[in-house]
């Protein structure tokens, strides 16, 4: 029996060639259909892939019958609806380390451009002109680069400058001090950067916590004369903001790939005379656009033919038998990854995953990878997948440490994840009731019975009359509905954990009211 495999989007040849080369397929390469079209016939094809342009919706997967894997040539997954899609059972593959190069060339690039004004040079030469004065530069030798994102693309960008005679500063959550001091890195935290860096660049997705991580309150803190640069993603720096501190003269100019709105029809930097600015090309070299290509082509290729997954975003790769089984265990383990990155303070240094109970007749590895990838995830996103979390854990320095014991306490199976970081100690503490209902029942020294999924709020507090009360009415003063509240404390009267899974999200304006309110220690938002 052939595997169906089609291709909606463009890609090289190469890929194409290592398809077609095997027996078993039969490849077909449509690139001009519609979301109709693609409806209609995705029924018959047992792979499809893609880069951006194709749109792969609920809709779309709904209708594919036969579909086993959607690969995705590229990093980004904005165009593929993985959650319908892992509950149809269609593993989604991506390309995380394709154009890690090219963007760090690119982003370097744009750092030399701007700081020799390179594209304003080149632009009056060709009017005629011969203006040396106006296009005095500065040197990158002795400067300081800061770094907002030490993954694999930032860490490039650092080893470039590194090489330049730069110093380099980072921030990053995930990267040990250790670890940084092996590359010859600082790493710091967001304010020290952005009060002493002459560049900054961001290398981060866009989540919640990113978008405008760069504002004006992050400009007033800069030196007089500091150069922005973003090859990332749109948004992460305000760009409002930006032209502001630009025409103020507080920044001496930008240089950008990426957009808050692309094309950036109505951005002020177009207007900019200090800003260097380019159409998203930092994935736009024949070698990246040939690799990644190469990368989803082969990765397909090996899952239809039982060779193994690679690069996959939403199944870790293990028998689908053993997966049924397990599947609400590696979702629990995911979603307390997930709570402990959102909660924890610091660079997290150590993860320590026990495992009790009847859990023990499995295979561990899969939980531990599925804990790995939800902790990676809310500041990577889809860089982090189940075969690269463990590898991407020891890259950044933290040393993951698993152990199991039979011994039953207060539930028969409990999964607790413990992290140490530079400035705290954290543990959640989770099992399923009824073998697929999820739970997390303990909170560092507080027992708790709540559920992991959608907004919860953590908040430390005193254990005081009228405290519940007290979030509650503020909840419902600025109409957000509480789906269930769990209550622990460590004895009456002493410290206690209240965990709210709400409807809807908590903005900032509340998140504040809280923080201010009477008898409340701290808060934590954690989205699932």
């Amino acid at each position: 029996m052939a595997f169906r495999v089609l291709i909606s989007d463009s890609l090289s040849k190469e890929a194409v060639d290592i398809l077609e080369k095997e027996k078993e397929f039969k490849v077909e390469v449509n690139t001009k259909l519609t979301p109709d079209e693609l409806k209609k016939v995705i029924k018959d094809y047992d792979a499809l892939l893609v880069r951006s342009a194709t749109k792969v919706t609920k809709d779309i997967i709904n209708a594919a019958d036969k579909l086993k894997i959607i690969g995705r040539a590229g990093v980004g997954l904005d165009n593929v609806d993985v959650e319908a899609a892992s509950k149809k059972g269609i593993i989604v593959v991506n390309t995380p380390g394709g154009n890690t190069i090219s963007t760090a060339e690119h982003t370097f690039s744009m750092i030399l451009a701007l700081s020799r004004n390179i594209p304003q040079a080149d632009l009056s030469m060709k009017k005629g002109e011969w203006e040396r004065k106006k296009f005095m530069g500065v040197e990158l030798y002795g400067k300081i680069l800061g770094v907002v994102g030490l993954g694999r693309i930032g860490t490039e960008v650092a080893k470039r400058a590194l090489s330049f005679g730069m110093k380099v500063l980072a921030f990053d959550p995930y990267l040990s001090a250790e670890k940084a001091k092996e590359l010859g890195i600082e790493l710091v935290d967001l304010t020290h950067l952005f009060k002493n860096a002459d560049y900054i660049t961001v290398h981060t997705p866009l989540t919640d916590d990113t978008k405008h991580i760069v504002s004006d309150k992050a400009f007033g803190l800069m030196k007089k004369g500091v150069r922005i640069i973003n090859c990332a993603r749109g948004g992460i720096i305000d760009e409002e903001a930006l032209a502001k501190a630009i025409e103020s003269g507080k920044v001496a100019g930008a240089a950008f790939d990426v957009y808050e709105e692309e094309p950036p029809k109505n951005s002020k930097l177009l207007k900019l005379d200090k800003v260097v600015l380019t159409p998203h090309l930092g994935a736009s070299t024949e070698e990246a656009q040939v690799n990644v290509a190469i990368e989803v082509a082969t990765t397909v290729r090996d899952a239809l033919m039982n060779c193994g997954v690679r690069n996959a975003v939403n199944v870790p790769c293990v028998d689908a038998e053993v997966y049924k089984a397990i599947a609400p265990y590696l979702k629990l383990a995911e979603n307390m990854g997930s709570i402990q990155a959102q909660i924890v303070a610091g660079h997290i240094k150590k993860v320590n995953i026990r495992y009790v109970g009847d859990l023990l007749k499995y295979d561990l590895s899969p939980f531990t990878v599925s804990i790995m990838k939800g902790m990676l995830t809310p500041i990577l996103q889809e860089t982090v997948n189940f075969v690269n979390a463990l590898v991407i854990a020891k890259e950044r320095g933290i040393n993951v440490i698993e152990s199991k014991t039979a011994e039953v306490q207060d539930f028969a199976s409990l999964i607790i994840v413990e992290v140490e970081t530079d400035k705290a100690k954290s543990s959640v503490f989770g099992t399923l009731f009824t073998k697929v209902d999820p739970r997390i029942v303990k909170i560092n020294e507080f027992y708790v019975d709540c559920v992991p999924e959608g907004t919860m709020l953590i908040v430390f507090n005193k254990d005081v009359p009228g405290i519940i009360g007290q979030i509650g009415t503020i909840f419902g003063n600025n109409k957000i509905n509480v789906a269930s509240v769990s209550f622990g404390r460590d004895e009456k009267g002493g410290k206690a954990v209240s965990v709210w899974n709400v409807d809807s999200d908590v903005p900032k304006k509340v998140l504040d009211e809280l923080r201010s309110a009477k008898n409340i220690n701290d808060i934590k938002l954690v989205k699932l």
